[in-house]
């Protein structure tokens, strides 16, 4: 006799473990790979703020360690997406793509978390400048996190090359990151958790939603702790959304950078680099009274 497979809910991601919504709500995404679905969690307002939590004590604890070991936490995660790479790419092969092309996007996309292990230690000396100024003083200048950053990756396309792409480069600045997870392909951003939750990353530093964005987008704008958004145009983020999220996070001098995803080859070296670390960073300026 048949039996039909008891398919598996995913869960939310906050403070490095999976946990249920305290909605009970659920969405059912199609898989292909089954002809199924696959249940994933809605978040609520009530998930959102303990997402908040979490990645303010992340934050605060990120970016207390020294660059260094910001790099060599990140090359572990890619280490254990090495070890995983299959699984991610099964993931991916659930929106139906062929194993082939996931298989070559796990690859851009460790590649990428390699990419910016390797930037955590160089951000400062880059950033960092002596300032003339007119008088008896030295002026320096030098590059802090932000604090807590909320990113919306884009929907559809390389799901986890574009959600490596936008979320890492926060992080390597020594932020705490909140993820809207992408609508369409939720699973393959929790199987990415499940790298970061069995690797050397301290709790609360990533945490992930997953669920409606038309919900999620508005309550990560209006938190007052919240103190950047990422947001990417996708499918599932609209001109009228991202509008009204830069509204809605004005109310608290919130930074919003609203980015079309579609004007990016996420695949290229110009999907990578320094200018994608910037803007979540901000400047601290020191004046010192030169001795006699």
């Amino acid at each position: 006799m048949d039996r039909i497979p008891v398919e598996k809910t995913y869960k939310l991601f906050i403070k490095n473990e999976f946990v249920r919504t305290e909605s009970g709500r659920s969405l059912a995404v199609p898989n292909e790979i089954t002809g199924g679905v696959t249940n994933v969690s809605r978040a609520s307002r009530k998930d959102a703020r303990e997402a908040v939590i979490a990645a303010k004590a992340g934050w605060h604890a990120w970016s207390g360690k020294t660059a260094y070991l910001r790099g060599q936490v990140l090359y572990r995660l890619a280490e254990v997406m090495e070890g995983r790479r299959a699984e991610l790419a099964e993931a991916r092969t659930s929106t139906g793509i062929a194993t082939e092309q996931a298989l070559e996007e796990v690859d851009l996309a460790i590649d990428r978390v390699v990419h910016y292990a390797g930037w955590t230690d160089k951000i400062s000396i880059l950033l960092s400048s002596t300032n003339p100024v007119a008088g008896p003083h030295f002026n320096t200048s030098s590059p802090e996190p932000t604090g807590v950053v909320a990113v919306v990756p884009p929907d559809g396309g390389a799901t986890l090359l574009t959600l490596v792409s936008t979320v890492i480069p926060v992080i390597a600045g020594g932020n705490g990151v909140i993820v809207v997870a992408p609508e369409r392909d939720p699973r393959t951003t929790i199987v990415f958790c499940e790298c970061i939750a069995t690797s050397d990353m301290p709790a609360g530093v990533i945490n992930v939603l997953t669920g409606l964005r038309s919900e999620l987008v508005p309550q990560v704008a209006k938190h007052m702790d919240i103190h950047a958004l990422d947001l990417w145009k996708s499918s599932t983020v609209g001109d009228a959304l991202a509008k009204q999220a830069a509204v809605d996070g004005a109310d608290n001098v919130k930074r919003v950078k609203v980015r079309d995803s579609a004007a990016i080859d996420w695949a290229s070296d110009d999907a990578q680099g320094l200018s994608f670390i910037e803007p979540w960073l901000e400047t601290k300026t020191i004046w010192h009274p030169v001795g006699l």
